[in-house]
């Protein structure tokens, strides 16, 4: 006597199940429907000039420079920056199959390439400053001098072009982790010894400062103390004058990362004087050669991570 009511129970929570699934399905086809109208739609960003419509679909995306944002986010660009047959090096396990476009950006090899959007990484990227003539033929954008100064700002920056400021959040959050478990096993490593960064190319001898390209993640995200000289530098200028090498016989630093590749003349210079010979840092065989210069004389979000693990692994041995 006591089956019809435990049936009718039965009938009644699957009658709410059913009416639970199809409420929950119903809600995923309005927010998959309503991410999909985002992402079909045109948006306004404001560049260094002002206000860019930004396509709603961005296929191809030419990005000179700005590379390492583009490839953080998880975007391919559609040609890679170039001076003849020299490109960024240490973006090549990315950009290996990706065709060259020369850093001036010639009209005609813009036409050919046909990107949807050009993202130029400052105003001074532009070149003669004349942005009429690409817009012409795509839709241009300027990254603002700021942006160019700081890759954090950059990377945010073209984030909100391409709609992944999420992306660039995760990948912001990941980078500050990897710095500071780097700063503790460096600093467990060699204390508050001191580092300088030493780049050679042809004849010419450039100190990193602190505060340009991978000073920024050394001295900065790795807090690693520079030597005297280094911290008497003035704040680096948009030219960075070389110094001679009777200059470098001041360098009074417990480490010297070298960064030259092998065939630099002006390595082999170097390494023959007297003035390299008696550096403390020689004498105690604390040099650190890295043999491509390209992600320490840039800075980016996947060049600071080659150059933070490049330094751990040179200063924890």
């Amino acid at each position: 006597m006591f089956k019809r009511p435990k049936n009718r129970y039965i009938l009644l929570l699957t009658t709410l199940l059913v009416l639970l699934i199809v409420s929950a399905c119903g809600k995923n086809t309005d927010t998959n429907s309503d991410k999909k109208d985002t992402e079909n739609k045109e948006r306004v960003v404001q560049d260094a000039n002002g206000d860019v419509t930004i396509p709603a679909k961005l296929t191809k995306i030419v990005a000179p420079y700005s590379e390492d944002a583009l490839l953080t986010l998880g975007i391919t660009p559609a040609y890679q920056w170039a001076i003849g047959d020299s490109v960024i090096q240490y973006l090549q396990p990315q950009l290996k199959d990706v065709p060259k476009i020369e850093w001036n950006l010639p009209v005609e090899q813009v036409v050919n390439a046909n990107p949807d959007l050009l993202i130029f990484s400052s105003p001074s990227a532009v070149p003669d400053g004349d942005i009429e003539k690409y817009k012409k033929i795509t839709t241009p954008f300027v990254l603002t001098e700021e942006d160019s100064k700081d890759w954090r700002k950059a990377l945010k920056s073209v984030a909100k072009i391409v709609d992944k400021e999420d992306t660039a959040t995760e990948k912001l959050a990941e980078y500050d982790k990897k710095a500071e478990e780097a700063k503790t096993a460096i600093h467990d490593a060699i204390g508050d010894e001191t580092v300088a960064i030493l780049w050679v190319i042809g004849d010419a001898y450039y100190l990193v400062e602190q505060d340009r390209h991978s000073g920024n993640a050394v001295y900065g995200d790795l807090g690693i103390k520079a030597p005297e000289f280094v911290a008497s530098l003035p704040a680096a200028e948009a030219t960075w004058n070389p110094i001679s090498l009777e200059k470098i016989a001041e360098l009074d630093a417990d480490h010297i990362i070298l960064v030259s590749k092998e065939t630099e003349t002006g390595l082999k210079t170097l390494q023959a004087s007297s003035v390299w010979k008696g550096l403390p840092a020689v004498k105690a065989g604390n040099i650190h050669q890295m043999k491509d210069p390209s992600n320490w004389t840039i800075t980016g979000y996947i060049a600071n991570e080659k150059t933070i693990d490049e330094t751990v692994e040179a200063l924890t041995k």
